[in-house]
């Protein structure tokens, strides 16, 4: 297993250059994600680059969303020759302690996604919890199963050909949905995941880009094509259940 992380970085030039320095010292490659990011972030990343080793930039030509710049990130890292990568948010919010947890799980279960369930301190805003618990509704209806415990962290490993297997057939997200669909359709294929919990604030630099309105509406969305999605699958989805409770 070769595994990267990977952080995709839009105006974040005061957090991230703590998460990278985070992930360094537990040993990574690092890929940074430049999802068109203003000048001043941009000269942060060439001089985080330039300064520490193992680091590679990969610059896009513009703002492609938080799940456009994961995905092409991971095309990237494939292309490297890494067949695993760790997501993680170059804000801050989630802690980098737990890299040693998501790596040493990622290399016991390599097929599986790992996935981070966040435990949430007071700095989290109550609209953003209430409406995770709408999106966790949401999904388990979606996927006719309790598996899937929080779709919306974005601290996971993945492993990159099942990942780029399914980005490579279906258009997904390119922005705050990607999290949530990708997981779903996984769940789909029949791919594993294993949960880590882990310690999420927000954010240590006080930047968020999550658009109240238009992310919600596009999660809401992503939900209602799930759905739809869901129904032709419901047959599959409730044999796997069955099966799985007869071999429990």
């Amino acid at each position: 297993m070769r595994l990267t992380a990977l952080i995709p970085v839009y105006n974040h030039e005061r957090a991230v250059g703590a998460v990278l320095d985070g992930l360094l010292a537990h040993g990574l490659d690092v890929l940074l994600v430049d999802d068109g990011s203003n000048a001043t972030c941009a000269a942060e990343l060439d001089r985080l680059t330039a300064s520490r080793p193992r680091t590679t930039l990969l610059r896009l030509p513009r703002n492609l969303g938080k799940g456009g710049a994961v995905m092409a990130g991971l095309r990237a890292a494939a292309a490297a020759g890494y067949t695993h990568a760790l997501q993680i948010d170059a804000d801050g919010q989630h802690s980098v302690n737990d890299v040693p947890r998501f790596v040493a799980e990622a290399q016991a279960f390599p097929r599986h996604v790992i996935c981070g369930a966040p435990v949430f301190d007071a700095s989290i805003p109550k609209g953003r919890l209430y409406g995770r618990y709408l999106t966790h509704a949401m999904v388990w209806l979606n996927t006719l199963s309790l598996e899937l415990r929080d779709t919306m962290c974005g601290f996971r490993v993945y492993p990159l050909d099942v990942a780029l297997r399914l980005i490579d057939r279906r258009a997904l997200g390119s922005r705050m949905d990607f999290d949530v669909e990708i997981l779903v359709r996984l769940h789909w294929d029949g791919v594993p995941t294993r949960w880590i919990d882990t310690r999420v604030s927000y954010p240590t630099d006080g930047v968020s880009h999550f658009q109240l309105f238009d992310d919600n509406v596009r999660i809401s969305s992503v939900h209602a094509r799930l759905f739809l999605g869901m129904l032709p699958r419901a047959p599959v989805l409730l044999a796997r259940k069955l099966g799985a409770r007869r071999h429990a």
